[in-house]
Formats: C-alpha cells, sequence, structure tokens
C-alpha cells in the first residue's frame, strides 16, 4: 500500500522538490544539511543561542533578570530555510504528511538535549477553540502525538486550554508579547497534571512568552516540571 501511494502520490522534498528524499520522508539531505539548527553555545534555561566562543553553561541576561516558569527550552532548527517552510505548509497550506518528519526533527532534538531525562505526559501548546476551528486543528498537537508514538508517551491536549483570544505574536514586541499572554492558558483540575513531568511542545519559539505561559499555567496546576521542545527557533 505505501509503495502504490508512493506512485500514486510521489514524494518530493519540501525545500527543493527533488524526487523522493532519503534523509526524512519529505526532506532530502541537501537542504537538511543546509539547515541552521541550534547548537551550543546556548543559555542553559531558554535555549536561546548566542554568538561567540562561551565553553561553559552560563543563563542569559532574560532568563537572570527574570527566571521563566519553565525549567529547560530547547529547539531542533532555526526559523529558517527548509525547516520554515515545512512548518509553514503544515500550519496555513495544511500539510499534515509533513508533521512525521517535523516530529522526528523533535525527537532527535530531544534525545540530544535532554538525555536520560523521563516525561510523565506530552502537552501541546493550545489555540484558541475559534482559530481551532477556522484553521481545522492544532499544528502543535499534531506534533505532539506524532512525538508521542516515537517516545512512547502519551499526549494529553487537554490538560491546557488557551481560554481567551490573543493576537498572533508575530509582530509584537518582547513587553507586547508577554502582556498578549497573560491569563490566557487555563489548567484542567484534577489529579492528572499534579506530580506530572510535562513535555510541552509547539511549532515555533520566539521570545519564549507564550510557552512561558503555559508552563506557569501547568505548575499552578501541580505539575513538577516542565520543559520545552519546538521545532523551530524565531
Amino acid at each position: 500500500m505505501k509503495r502504490l501511494l508512493d506512485l500514486l502520490y510521489p514524494r518530493r522534498c519540501v525545500g527543493c522538490g527533488i524526487s523522493s528524499p532519503k534523509t526524512f520522508r519529505y526532506v532530502c539531505w541537501d537542504c537538511w544539511s543546509d539547515a541552521a539548527r541550534v547548537e551550543p553555545p546556548f543559555c542553559n534555561l531558554c535555549g536561546d543561542p548566542v554568538s561567540g566562543a562561551v565553553d561553559h553553561d552560563f543563563i542569559c541576561y532574560s532568563c537572570s533578570a527574570e527566571k521563566p516558569a519553565f525549567d529547560g527550552a530547547r529547539s531542533a532548527a532555526r526559523y529558517d530555510g527548509v525547516v520554515s517552510e515545512a512548518l509553514r505548509q503544515l500550519k496555513y497550506e495544511k500539510a499534515l504528511w509533513l508533521a512525521p518528519d517535523l516530529a522526528e526533527l523533535l525527537h532527535t532534538c530531544l534525545n540530544a538535549e535532554y538525555p536520560g531525562r523521563t516525561f510523565d505526559v506530552l502537552v501541546p501548546v493550545p489555540l484558541h477553540h475559534v482559530r481551532r476551528r477556522a484553521r481545522g486543528f492544532n499544528q502543535s498537537t499534531i506534533l505532539a502525538h506524532e512525538l508521542g508514538r516515537r517516545m512512547g508517551y502519551p499526549s494529553s491536549p487537554g490538560l491546557l486550554r488557551r481560554i481567551r483570544p490573543t493576537t498572533t505574536q508575530t509582530n509584537l514586541t518582547a513587553k507586547q508579547r508577554l502582556s498578549n499572554v497573560v491569563g490566557a492558558f487555563q489548567y484542567k483540575k484534577g489529579k492528572r497534571l499534579v506530580n506530572q513531568r510535562v513535555l510541552l511542545i509547539d511549532d515555533v519559539m520566539t521570545t519564549g512568552a507564550t510557552v512561558n505561559a503555559c508552563a506557569k499555567t501547568l505548575k499552578e496546576g501541580g505539575a513538577a516540571s516542565v520543559h520545552v521542545i519546538t521545532a523551530a527557533r524565531g
């Protein structure tokens, strides 16, 4: 069946269009090699990379000034090239077939950045129900489901809800992003969250305002720890 589907709907690299890419199902080796992966040196807490030579663990100025609610955040690649194109098509063109490749990037990043760490549950950053209805799906929920399959962990999108619609964060300043998500999330009350080690999933992290607000809400609900992983860093 899989071979028949490949014949009927031939696979092409989302980056360059080459037929039947070998590296991932929809990403060829050349495009993946050109992707700007997030590598050290970066902040030990938020994972924000810095320029220059740093040969020791460090905390960035922002995290030192105000410690984030999450216990760590990491991203697989910069929001550029084939990764940004794959995320754009997934999010805005309903290219759901790209989710397994993106989840594989998340899994690789997870193994590299959180070695030996275990989690109880995967929680996607939620969309407000109005936006989810308009889009038809939540891309973070799909990525969390695909990643959970690889890890053997349950994905529980119902543990966190976005109760207030928010303006898109894209064109906002860092200060505006923080105020934009205040009070936007609510945890599901009950024992399912208490003492749980949560892995929070999102597609892109920029300033970290959204995942920080989510982590704060999850900890208010009793989560023991919240670590973040995203496919891209804006």
